[in-house]
């Protein structure tokens, strides 16, 4: 797998989705921004907000889409084109209903699993990118996941998916250094009361 070169957070343009279940990929390319310093910019041409960053040494793309999550591939596939990067390269950062809040997985390749900003990736892009997981549970009637992802997480899930992203920010150097089976056992591997 080439290095990850871009890591890009799935989410939906504007103030009123900021804290919805369905943007928790904004928030880790936010929280990645914020610690090293960093702010996005527009770039229309990319169709989304990007930041450089470095990240244990190595020089990274945060991007935002500024399409909404159905229609995420267009941004990725506008910025593996504009700058020649392998789809390997390039993390998605999304929600995932199958993993309760607090679990945060990474994943290289696969299906969409019903996630319609994964879909639209695939469709642009293949399956092969490395993905992200980020966990924010299940409605448990699938005729409430709409509602449910564009919804705001409890007090209770927001913490424990704020905390599973701060383990995965700090899991990002291994990932970039030595790649990613060394950053799936750190990040797998919870510590006690994780």
């Amino acid at each position: 797998m080439a290095g990850v070169q871009a890591v890009v957070g799935l989410g939906n343009p504007g103030s009123r989705y900021d804290n919805t279940r369905h943007n928790v990929g904004f928030w880790f390319v936010d929280a990645l921004a914020c610690e090293a310093g960093e702010h996005f910019a527009v770039e229309r041409k990319l169709h989304g907000e990007v930041a450089r960053v470095s990240l244990g040494g190595e020089n990274v793309r945060l991007v935002k889409p500024a399409t909404f999550v159905n229609r995420s591939g267009q941004c990725i596939r506008a910025l593996c084109d504009y700058f020649g990067l392998p789809v390997a390269s390039v993390l998605v950062v999304h929600d995932d209903l199958d993993l309760p809040p607090g679990t945060v997985k990474l994943k290289q390749g696969g299906g969409h699993g019903g996630h319609n900003g994964l879909r639209d990736t695939i469709n642009h892009l293949g399956p092969d990118f490395p993905r992200l997981r980020v966990g924010i549970g299940h409605p448990g009637q699938r005729e409430d996941v709409v509602n449910y992802v564009l919804g705001t997480p409890g007090r209770e899930d927001e913490k424990r998916i704020r905390l599973a992203l701060a383990r995965a920010v700090e899991v990002m150097p291994v990932l970039l250094e030595r790649g990613i089976e060394p950053a799936m056992q750190q990040l797998h591997t919870a510590p006690p009361g994780a």
